[in-house]
């Protein structure tokens, strides 16, 4: 059996995922690995077949995505180039983490697929999620469709919905408490969250920067480009994580044990929504700028950890998505 992996190259979370889902993908067939996109850190160990620009959101740093750089960057003509070359009908099966080329490619020329992603699980209406019309919904519904569906979240919301990926070299990171606190903000410039975390008193903090090519130090804070080994390190030997309102990373530090904080990126509907469900579980989030220096303080006096259940079900989630749509 030929399967097509494709992969969606926006933040590291869908390629942190991969990671794991791919040894388990090779035991049932002869596997080809597509990625679109540019703005992921963590790479792939298995050589990739396809690499398309695809339709990337690029962060900026004032906590949001930068729209104008994302239109910049997005080739709309090679785009649809690569929708129409996509050899898609040589495939038996397509599993799909978000990645609009290939979906797309189906999509018009009848190929079923299975979306296997985080995303999947705001088509389920008990997913917590942002009430009324957003364009964001309506984007997140469209950028990568699929006919089959298997979702990732916090919680089982629904029937076709299953707790994290947690990647094997995070289960077995061995964890202690060195007194320091990670930051992973993307969408933040370093010169924000300097001037925030110097603030607080008797603390130290390891700042993982999109934004920067060296390693500094500043007041009582690192700054380091952003490394996956160092950056599993730093987070392993941490008190708690302050991260944006993506799904992998905070999943992966809630697992560890560690406290989180999370500061989900203005009018990215995706992240708003995960907050509501860390929110649920009872992450503290920071809604708004106005609120940071308050909250921030508060998380940091706080001992108050979350205990969540993530077992590791990979290989059966794999196996059944096979066995039903191959």
């Amino acid at each position: 059996m030929k399967i097509l992996y494709a992969i969606q190259g926006t933040g590291n979370g869908h390629v942190s995922r991969a990671r794991e889902i791919i040894p388990h993908l090779k035991k049932h067939g002869e596997l080809d690995l597509l990625i679109s996109g540019t703005q992921a850190e963590v790479g792939l160990e298995d050589e990739v077949k396809y690499q398309f620009n695809g339709f990337s959101f690029v962060f900026g740093n004032k906590g949001g995505v930068d729209f104008k750089e994302t239109w910049n960057r997005f080739h709309s003509t090679q785009f649809i180039k690569d929708v129409k070359n996509l050899p898609v009908k040589d495939y038996d099966l397509i599993i799909n983490d978000f990645e609009p080329v290939t979906a797309w490619s189906c999509k018009l020329k009848g190929k079923k697929s299975v979306a296997m992603s985080h995303q999947s699980a705001y088509l389920s209406p008990k997913t917590p999620q942002l009430q009324g019309f957003h364009w964001g919904k309506f984007i997140m519904n469209n950028y990568a469709p699929a006919k089959n569906h298997v979702a990732f979240h916090f919680e089982r919301y629904d029937d076709f919905i299953h707790t994290p990926v947690i990647r094997g070299e995070i289960r077995n990171l061995k964890t202690q408490n060195l007194g320091h606190y990670t930051v992973y903000l993307p969408a933040y410039s370093d010169e924000f969250i300097l001037d925030k975390v110097k603030n607080i008193p008797n603390s130290k903090w390891e700042i993982f920067s999109k934004h920067s090519k060296i390693h500094y130090q500043k007041f009582n804070a690192e700054v380091f480009p952003v490394n996956n080994e160092k950056f599993q390190n730093s987070l392993a030997n941490c008190t708690g994580l302050l991260t944006g309102g993506g799904f992998e990373g905070p999943a992966e530090a809630l697992f560890l044990g560690k406290k989180v904080l999370a500061v989900p990126m203005h009018h990215q509907y995706e992240q708003q929504c995960n907050a509501l469900s860390m929110e649920r579980l009872g992450v503290p989030i920071i809604w708004k700028e106005s609120e940071f220096d308050e909250k921030l303080k508060n998380w940091v006096e706080s001992d108050q950890l979350i205990e969540v259940n993530f077992p590791d079900e990979t290989a059966e989630i794999v196996r059944k998505t096979i066995a039903k749509y191959s």
